[in-house]
């Protein structure tokens, strides 16, 4: 453990670890605990800046994020949606990198803000680029209907956000149509 521990201190191996959960600046980020529900307590709610956003991680080189292409710009049921993402290494040393993908609905009321759909995880040496290549299948789509008290596909407008972290400052966006 403590040579492990080590190797990365000192720049022998490069981390590529991302975060499971967001870390808030202070508790006046939190709602009373009196409400059990999630909305304000995740990435998916909340509306500041937190202090370490879900999916944020370090590394010894920087990664630059391109435009993706979409293969479709409209899907119907049980067709997917494949992003193709260029990653490029832009720091002096080989590392991993993590693209996320959330997904929202254009017209969503809840005050969702994003929900993880999609990662691939890319080695990138350094100077190169790579393409994540990741597929959205149709119930990447599904969100909760209160009408219909289940999770379905609402048609509709949707946004796909990409990026390294939840952060919206990390995220770039495409807008595709749910039929």
């Amino acid at each position: 453990g403590g040579e492990a521990v080590a190797d990365v201190l000192f720049g022998d191996h490069n981390p590529s670890g991302k975060l499971p959960v967001t870390f808030y600046k202070d508790t006046t980020q939190l709602p009373g605990f009196e409400d059990y529900t999630m909305k304000g307590r995740t990435y998916r709610y909340l509306k500041s800046a937190p202090l370490f956003p879900f999916g944020y991680g370090l590394s010894y080189t920087n990664f630059s994020i391109g435009n993706a292409q979409v293969n479709k710009n409209e899907i119907r049921g049980n067709e997917n949606v494949q992003l193709t993402i260029p990653v490029s290494n832009t720091g002096s040393k080989d590392g991993t990198e993590v693209v996320q993908v959330y997904v929202r609905q254009a017209n969503d009321t809840t005050g969702l803000n994003k929900t993880l759909k999609g990662f691939r995880r890319v080695e990138v040496a350094k100077g190169k680029t790579v393409n994540a290549l990741i597929d959205l299948p149709y119930s990447s789509f599904e969100f909760f209907d209160e009408k219909a008290v289940q999770l379905k596909v609402i048609p509709g407008e949707y946004q796909i956000f990409y990026g390294n972290s939840s952060d919206p400052r990390d995220l770039k966006t495409i807008k595709i149509n749910v039929l």
